[in-house]
């Protein structure tokens, strides 16, 4: 490293500004409540070459799996962009993780000399496709969960180019809030790039390559330091997925070798015809994530942060899908479950450092008919800590949203929550307590569908060092003639005015064994009077 310490703190705490503004005004200048308010949304910034250069504290399984959307642009148009376009994806297969997380990057240039990208992605409520939401249970192949946007020019001069835009907006059931949201993406870049070009021009081009590099290169060496604080050795854990009542099992073999680490996921099983299928992308921001968590996450992310992490996949696995199957939940749902794998395994060799497990889940509830779509996933229990509780009533792993707060959900849609509260005892007992989840129940006004993509239903969030597991989640529809259906974690269901859907969300793991601490159970039925 040639930059000094001070100068080099000075230029990520300013490019991870950069970030983090882009994400206030996407944010600010979208449409839909799923942005706006749950800010399901991430940005980042990247070297001429597509390497992460600095990113906002956003949705971790965005982040993480960014610099796949970057790379594919790429290899598509080439290392030498003409200035003022934006290039537009959301195929898994090319650069994505699933349909409605569209990615739109931009090439910043100085003059005519090209110094990084920017980027942004946001979760778009519909993209089309066979239920509202764009997440349908039975979906078996990407095609019936909406538009598949390939690397493509998507902007230039600040105008959409119809070959883009014309299809998106004629494939969703909610073209206003798209064209909305689209246009805050638009905007969040055109915003980062000026602040991006404004900072390297600060500078100079030449000497904000090399501090840029130096950046890099830092944030490899505290993170081969951090792996070098763990013991040589293999350490293998297995979890399980939950399709149509079966269990499918997710494996890794963790091995760490000095300064480096690999995961091994080749004894994972095959991807299904199903919608849980995770892109390698996906999974590789797992490992991102997970191994922040148990070294330190104050090491920047940053490419260079990821240079020491190998990741081996077997094509064709539930881990490294290939097409044409249908991977909506696997974004969402499969991601938390290989989060928890990573986890389970560097919990032998961090066990001071790593967690209980948390919900494992992000509980995805979808709405809506031909003239609206809703979109939630909602919080429950985080996993107890080594010398802490767990929090109750959060998202955690690889989700970092908010929720849709019932005002605005009264604004919008046309439904009401009719219940929101934590769900008392779920976290798991233990010397620390795993945190709560929550009850939260939505009553109808007019006929809908209804999705739901959630985990932990039958299996629990587990207990680490002793302590106990948190409850397994539940989610019950309750017809407007008082009669009920507990549903399965994955479906697709018609509902009527007047009908309410409940949902209760796991509790975290305990750590550690229980002291004589008690919990204060709820002894309420789960599904209310």
């Amino acid at each position: 490293m040639t930059t000094d310490v001070v100068s080099l703190e000075i230029l990520r705490t300013q490019l991870a500004r950069v970030a983090e503004d882009m994400g206030i005004v996407l944010r600010n200048t979208s449409f839909s409540p799923n942005i706006k308010e749950r800010m399901d949304c991430s940005a980042a910034i990247f070297t001429p070459t597509g390497e992460m250069l600095a990113q906002a504290e956003h949705i971790p399984v965005h982040l993480g799996s960014m610099p796949a959307s970057v790379q594919a642009v790429l290899d598509a148009f080439g290392t030498e962009p003409r200035p003022g376009i934006q290039y537009a994806v959301n195929d898994p297969f090319a650069g994505g993780t699933h349909l409605n997380d569209l990615t739109l990057v931009k090439p910043v240039h100085v003059g005519s000399r090209l110094v990084g990208w920017v980027g942004n992605r946001a979760h778009h409520s519909d993209v089309g496709g066979e239920a509202p939401g764009s997440m349908p249970a039975h979906a078996t192949e990407l095609v019936q969960e909406g538009i598949v946007v390939s690397p493509m020019v998507a902007v230039v001069e600040g105008d959409w180019t119809p070959e883009f835009l014309d299809p998106f907006l004629a494939a969703t059931r909610t073209p206003a809030e798209r064209r909305g949201d689209l246009s805050g993406q638009l905007g969040a870049n055109e915003a980062g790039a000026l602040w991006l070009a404004s900072v390297v021009e600060a500078v100079g081009m030449s000497e904000f390559a090399r501090m840029a590099d130096d950046l890099l290169g830092y944030g490899e060496r505290r993170m081969r330091a951090a792996i070098t604080a763990l013991p040589d050795g293999s350490v293998s854990f297995t979890d399980n997925m939950e399709w149509n009542g079966a269990l499918l099992p997710i494996s890794v073999e963790v091995t760490v070798h000095g300064d480096s680490l690999t995961a091994d996921f080749t004894n994972t099983t095959d991807q299904i015809a199903g919608n849980i299928n995770a892109v390698r992308a996906v999974t590789g921001s797992c490992l991102s994530y997970a191994v922040r968590v148990a070294t330190d996450p104050t090491i920047p992310a940053t490419g260079g942060a990821h240079r020491p992490l190998s990741l081996v996949t077997r094509k064709g696995s539930l881990v490294d899908a290939t097409p044409p199957v249908a991977v909506a939940a696997g974004n969402v749902e499969t991601s938390q479950r290989i989060a928890d794998t990573l986890l389970g395994a560097l919990a032998q060799l961090a066990p001071d450092r790593v967690p209980a497990a948390g919900q494992g889940t992000m509980n995805n509830v979808l709405v809506g008919n031909d003239r609206f779509a809703y979109y939630e996933t909602v919080a429950g229990g985080q996993g107890a800590r080594p010398g802490r509780d767990g929090q109750s009533g959060i998202q955690t792993g690889m989700t970092n949203t908010k929720n849709t707060p019932i005002t605005s959900i009264g604004m919008h849609y046309p439904f009401e929550v009719t219940r929101y509260r934590l769900r008392r005892g779920s976290g798991g007992d233990g010397r620390f307590r795993g945190g709560d989840g929550i009850e939260r129940e939505l009553r109808f006004s007019e006929p809908s569908i209804v999705s739901i993509m959630g985990e932990r239903r039958l299996t629990a969030p587990w207990g680490l060092a002793g302590g106990s597991n948190g409850l397994a989640g539940e989610d019950w529809l309750i017809r407007s003639d008082g009669s009920r259906e507990l549903l399965p974690s994955k479906c697709t269901v018609d509902v009527a005015q007047g009908d309410r859907l409940l949902v209760l969300t796991p509790g975290g793991g305990g750590w550690g064994p229980p002291d004589g601490r008690r919990q204060t159970m709820d002894t309420r039925p789960h599904i209310g009077a």
